[in-house]
């Protein structure tokens, strides 16, 4: 393969990470918005919510994604650039699927420890922001890293809109060789190392967030480890 077209799938290559990065960023912003809006005491905003969340989970990724480069314009009069149009369709689509990770992570906590919260006069979003999120995020990064991956693999979609992804760039190398068992083993092998990056990555935040987070369970409570030193039985013989 001559130097041009390597260079072509390194901007490939390139153009995937930009757009991976930017979608995995609204995706995220919308999971947290959407997926605290839907433990929300107030059943409008749980209803509007819910209703996001089943429009995008309804609806196919390519199509939303044919939506926003090709209906948005003619309904709106302005054209969004291929990776903004592909950011906004990804990130949405993605981020509907994330509000229920973090839904469902917070209906995991303990209710002992909202109770808790209420009992010391916390507010609704001190509650959230000092209690339920830090035992929750924890518990919502390995489907996130599912997700992330997820995600990855649909940045190939854009590639339906002439985007020079990592996918349409190797698709250009195949006509222009005429080889397809070679290309899409490089194009396989660059997805693969891109995935496995990303689940050490967020393998290694797992951990980082999970380890101040241990706490001893006795009877059903929850306690505070023991002091060093401290008998197991807890009194003078």
């Amino acid at each position: 393969m001559t130097t041009g077209l390597w260079e072509l799938v390194l901007q490939g290559v390139w153009i995937t990470v930009q757009l991976l990065f930017f979608s995995a960023l609204l995706a995220c912003a919308v999971s947290f918005v959407v997926g605290v809006a839907r433990t929300h005491r107030l059943w409008i905003v749980r209803f509007l919510a819910g209703f996001y969340t089943e429009v995008f989970r309804g609806t196919s990724a390519l199509v939303m994604i044919f939506w926003v480069f090709f209906v948005l314009p003619p309904a709106f009069g302005w054209q969004l650039v291929p990776m903004w149009a592909g950011t906004l369709a990804l990130g949405l689509t993605y981020g509907a699927y994330g509000s229920e990770i973090v839904r469902g992570a917070l209906n995991s906590v303990d209710p002992a420890q909202r109770e808790g919260g209420v009992a010391l006069s916390f507010t609704p979003w001190q509650r959230m922001r000092l209690i339920l999120l830090p035992q929750a995020v924890p518990e919502m990064i390995p489907p996130f890293s599912n997700l992330l991956i997820e995600l990855l693999k649909g940045t190939s979609l854009v590639s339906v809109m002439g985007m020079g992804d990592l996918a349409f760039s190797g698709n250009l190398v195949r006509l222009a060789l005429q080889e397809s068992a070679h290309i899409y083993t490089y194009v396989l092998i660059v997805y693969f190392v891109i995935a496995f990056a990303l689940t050490r990555l967020m393998r290694g935040l797992e951990k980082r967030l999970k380890r101040g987070v241990g706490k001893a369970v006795r009877g059903g409570a929850v306690t505070s480890p023991e002091p060093v030193g401290t008998p197991v039985g807890g009194g003078a013989a």
